[in-house]
């Protein structure tokens, strides 16, 4: 019987309730576009640093500073700051890999270089890694000319579009077997390496400053970064690599070179070049089985993404005797992953004000109706309505208003986005089309965000009745019944 009392009640007094319904249904057409935008964004990061760079899991050297893959994420003042190896690598990699959830497993050094190709000159990511189980956990990164880099050689590998910017700026372009050099520089001085590309790759979502990443041998990761290869114990030299770009083009001042024994011999490219090749050729031929390294990436089994947090935690407990830590993707991603979650949270933070003033409003509009509903109200009081029952009548009635009001700022967002969806809108800038996924502007519909904008509806129904419905409970039937006839 209550349900049709609410339902007529709801009906009869449609000219304010559509107020309400608008009000809240803005509230929840604004929440659930704007966070379906922001989990697009989020879904196609996740997707182009997972599948790319980070995996599901990393795994480094615990300290005050947390890390990404090159560098802190937080500025080091004060300090000369260097990617910390990992202790106890052997050992470390031995627990991990005995992890039932583990579904692979990678390592690699970290660093910053100077790249150079001709007169193109720029910094450059690097990527020290094993090759064998590198490219086996990422299948974002695709082959587009040459062959993949293989355990035991020396090599590099760019990406396609640094490949491109590389020859529209020199004029020539850096296929396979051409050689490039890289420069480091540091505490201990700089190191400069000659290697040749063995391919060209691209990610199949390129993310912030990915198409930047050089992924070379480990050894010329190493030797760039200054780290000793000895034992899984040892730690990186106060000479560690870095690229100050204040500090850039000192590395090529005459005084640089004032140590070096003077010669008749004229210093010519091919000189240094064959002394390059001489150099790499004295080597010590690639370590990948143990030794130093920054990080260890995981992938985690498919069955059990969804409870990654519930592993790393576990992980966390096992490794804490080893002075590392399990950190996620978005720590690892560093500042492109941390400005989406900040994003996020000064989105929600405006919707939460706009929810306050809405409530404010529905408050107003609420006891307008119940001083309008005085004689209803004294007429259900004077034959025995409880308070119990008033309260149920117009709460059921704001609960109804709050359903209809979500629901219809969902429906008005679900065909917002089919309609930008159909004018193919073109994405100029591929920052954020790497964001969206795509050069096309395309917004999908997620059930979470659905479902979330629905509970604020609920939600702000609920609070917005509170005050007004105690108003009418706390109404003299005598009082209310002195209007009937008025």
């Amino acid at each position: 019987m209550i349900w049709r009392l609410i339902l007529r009640n709801v009906i009869r007094n449609r000219k304010s309730n559509t107020i309400i319904v608008l009000l809240i249904g803005s509230i929840a057409f604004l929440f659930f576009v704007g966070n379906s935008i922001i989990g697009r964004t989020v879904q196609s990061m996740r997707d182009a640093f997972v599948n790319g760079i980070t995996g599901d899991v990393v795994i480094e050297k615990s300290g005050d500073v947390t890390m990404n893959l090159f560098g802190a994420n937080m500025a080091v003042v004060d300090e000369y700051f260097s990617i910390p190896v990992l202790p106890a690598y052997d050992a470390l990699a031995s627990v991990i890999a005995a992890e039932p959830d583990v579904a692979g497993m990678t390592s690699q050094v970290s660093g910053q270089a100077l790249f150079d190709f001709g007169t193109y000159r720029s910094p450059a990511l690097l990527c020290g890694v094993d090759p064998a189980t590198y490219f086996p956990l990422f299948p974002s990164i695709e082959l587009v000319e040459g062959r993949f880099l293989q355990s035991g050689e020396f090599g590099a590998m760019i990406s396609k579009e640094k490949a491109l910017a590389i020859a529209k700026e020199s004029g020539k372009y850096p296929g396979a077997g051409e050689k490039i050099l890289l420069t480091s520089a540091g505490n201990a001085g700089f190191k400069i390496r000659e290697l040749p590309v063995t391919g060209i790759y691209q990610y199949k979502n390129a993310g912030q400053f990915m198409n930047e990443i050089v992924i070379t041998d480990v050894q010329t990761a190493r030797v760039l970064t200054s780290i000793q290869v000895a034992s899984s114990d040892a730690e990186a030299g106060e000479g560690a690599a870095t690229l100050m770009a204040s500090a850039i083009d000192d590395l090529f001042e005459e005084d640089a070179f004032r140590t070096a024994p003077e010669t008749d011999e004229e210093l010519s490219p091919e000189a240094v070049s064959s002394f390059l090749s001489e150099s790499r050729r004295e080597e010590t031929p690639v370590q990948t089985g143990g030794g130093d390294w920054n990080f260890i990436i995981l992938r985690v089994q498919k069955k059990n993404l969804s409870s990654t947090g519930s592993f790393i935690t576990a992980l966390n407990k096992k490794l804490a005797a080893y002075g590392v830590v399990a950190v996620n993707w978005q720590i690892a991603a560093g500042q492109s992953a941390t400005m989406m979650i900040i994003l996020q949270t000064l989105f929600n933070s405006g919707i939460s004000l706009v929810s306050i003033v809405g409530i404010i409003a529905v408050i107003n509009i609420l006891l307008i109706s119940i001083f309008k509903r005085k004689r209803e109200i004294g007429t259900i009081r004077s034959i025995g309505a409880a308070d119990g029952f008033i309260r149920s009548l117009f709460f059921g009635e704001n609960i109804v208003l709050s359903c209809a009001s979500g629901l219809a700022g969902v429906v008005a967002g679900y065909f917002f986005f089919q309609l930008i969806n159909s004018m193919h809108i073109a994405i100029p800038n591929s920052l954020v089309a790497s964001l969206f996924g795509g050069v096309v502007l395309n917004i999908e519909f997620f059930p979470q965000s659905a479902a979330a904008a629905l509970a604020l509806a609920v939600i702000l129904g609920f609070v917005s009745s509170i005050y007004p419905v105690e108003e009418a409970v706390r109404m003299e039937p005598a009082a209310a019944l002195r209007n009937v006839g008025a």
